[in-house]
């Protein structure tokens, strides 16, 4: 499958399920759009309806759907920053939890969007020490 070869780390790390989900979705996207940029979006666009980012990988979400704004209401036209794959959707008391997982300091004071923010750069840094950056 030409997709595997494009495959981010963070999704070779991830359950077969979100691999297939960004493969199927990739493979079609480039056959639509061409190889690029725009194929990527569309298929992590697909992976984020389905799963969240929680440090170098991607779990399942507890429901399906957009997982922030952008992803809600998206389209080439319209570029608002996204959430970097966590579930900014997610209830308080679930990126709580998340939060919690991956030890991210001072959560406790936290409100709901400096949650989601302190959990991006955990994953990031997460991802970057899973890469050896």
């Amino acid at each position: 499958m030409p997709a595997r070869d494009d495959m981010p780390s963070t999704l070779r790390r991830s359950s077969d399920k979100a691999q297939r989900t960004w493969a199927k979705t990739h493979d079609s996207a480039v056959e639509t759009y061409g190889e690029g940029e725009r194929s990527h979006r569309t298929a992590f666009a697909a992976v984020k309806h389905q799963f969240e980012k929680v440090g170098d990988h991607w779990e399942p979400k507890g429901r399906k759907g957009p997982s922030d704004r952008q992803a809600a209401g998206g389209g080439p036209e319209r570029r608002a920053p996204t959430a970097g794959g966590v579930d900014a959707n997610a209830s308080k008391d679930h990126l709580m939890s998340v939060a919690r997982k991956l030890d991210v300091p001072g959560r406790s004071s936290m409100t709901k969007s400096e949650l989601v923010t302190a959990i991006e750069k955990a994953n990031d840094r997460a991802t970057r020490k899973a890469r050896g950056d």
